[in-house]
């Protein structure tokens, strides 16, 4: 897939083959979207690595300093940063090895999207995971 408007029959297919998610930028403060979309995909079954370097644990899951120290295979990287970090983000997604480089919404990067891609990683842009997840799970299609 490009970094054009995935499709809904794309986009089951990205959370049918997703177990991990590696959620850079991850908040422990409860009140924002980066605590609680990364808690309701938790709750959906997802395993949530959160990467912040100053949180000790967010939603129960210790969090790593950088996608670096991540020991285990990650499906999805889901961004809560500014957008002029995601190139560096999609470089490190390369490097991992991970299937998805998702950017929230109001996150959009064609530099990190060209990183992405040419590193065989499939890109969302400017597009809440948790939300999307929502939807699919209402339309029955999840």
């Amino acid at each position: 897939m490009s970094y054009a408007d995935p499709t809904d029959e794309q986009l089951v297919e990205i959370y049918r083959s997703t177990k991990t998610i590696a959620v850079v930028g991850a908040s422990t403060n409860e009140t924002k979207p980066a605590h609680k979309i990364p808690g309701y995909l938790q709750g959906a079954g997802f395993r949530i690595i959160p990467v912040n370097p100053a949180a000790g644990e967010i939603l129960g899951e210790k969090a790593v300093d950088s996608l670096a120290d991540i020991t285990e295979a990650v499906d999805v990287v889901n961004v809560f940063r500014r957008a002029e970090l995601a190139p560096q983000i999609a470089s490190e997604a390369v490097s991992i090895g991970a299937g998805v480089l998702w950017l929230q919404a109001g996150i959009e990067s064609i530099a990190a999207a060209d990183i992405a891609t040419t590193g065989g990683l499939n890109v969302v842009m400017d597009t809440c995971m948790g939300a999307t997840h929502r939807r699919l799970v209402e339309a029955g299609l999840l």
